[in-house]
């Protein structure tokens, strides 16, 4: 995203982390995002939101910088011994395999033993520091809808229908179903893209649509989600409780990061009415 009302090229970074049962741990890696090598407070950093995750103890932390400060896989690298990192999309070049790919590649979900894999940045993987994942896109959010039901194998199957791959899903969005305090939650990724034939971005259609240095993005909106999981969990007989949209929309993401680092709040996610949303 760019922002000429505080000179600055911006982007975001999400970063995921597996703790979210601690808070104080989570607020310090947050605080240790707006601090310079040599300690300072860097005034050019804000942490905008952070969602916590206690059942499956994982946050989202959502940072906001200058684009010349984003140097995420290089400093991971550089400032942990024996951090291995693997890259997906656009950071994944030339290929610019999508996460999903990379993870069924690497036995992400099933292999206990990273030994023998080969990281595209830093050390071989060790058991002490596992395997981070690293990628980019021109943005990506959250958006999580909850179905009344216990029933995983229906969830997988609503996730199927509406997963980007899929002859008749939504472009752009990545789907898994994941028991969630005693309901199934239908999470997903929903990645922006460029695509000339999209003309239909009105605040009730299924695409919104945002600008960046005169490029047009789109992204499928996060009501038109909630509606099509709603839609096709009633065809099956139940309803749907709730959404959670995990951050920010691209819009809101700019407006934030422009308000936070102009007035010089590191800490915006406070401001936020907490940690754990």
């Amino acid at each position: 995203m760019s922002s000429c009302r505080v000179g600055l090229r911006l982007a975001a970074c999400l970063l995921n982390i597996s703790e979210a049962r601690k808070k104080y741990i989570v607020e310090n890696i947050a605080k240790a995002a707006l601090l310079e090598r040599n300690g300072q407070r860097h005034p050019e950093v804000s942490v905008l939101n952070i969602f916590s995750d206690p059942e499956y103890n994982r946050s989202v932390i959502t940072i906001a910088a200058s684009i010349e400060e984003i140097g995420l896989a290089e400093n991971l690298v550089l400032s942990i011994p024996g951090c291995s990192v693997f890259l997906f999309g656009e950071a994944d070049l030339p290929e610019k395999r999508p996460l999903v790919q990379r993870r069924k590649q690497l036995g992400w979900f099933t292999r206990r033993d990273f030994s023998a894999l080969k990281p595209d940045l830093g050390a071989a993987p060790a058991r002490r520091c596992g395997l981070t994942g690293i990628g980019a896109s021109p943005y990506v959010m959250n958006c999580n809808v909850t179905i009344d039901s216990q029933d995983l194998a229906l969830g997988k199957e609503i996730a199927s229908a509406i997963r980007g791959s899929n002859v008749n899903g939504l472009k752009g969005v990545q789907t898994m179903a994941f028991p969630h305090e005693g309901k199934i939650e239908i999470a997903c990724n929903v990645e922006s893209f460029e695509d000339q034939e999209v003309t239909e971005t009105s605040e009730g259609s299924q695409y919104m649509a945002y600008s960046v240095l005169g490029d047009h993005f789109y992204y499928v909106s996060p009501h038109y989600i909630e509606a099509q999981v709603k839609k096709l969990a009633s065809d099956r007989g139940i309803g749907t409780i709730g959404r959670a949209l995990v951050g920010f929309t691209p819009q809101e993401c700019k407006s934030c990061a422009e308000y936070a680092i102009r007035e010089s709040i590191g800490e915006f996610w406070k401001t936020r009415g907490g940690v754990f949303m």
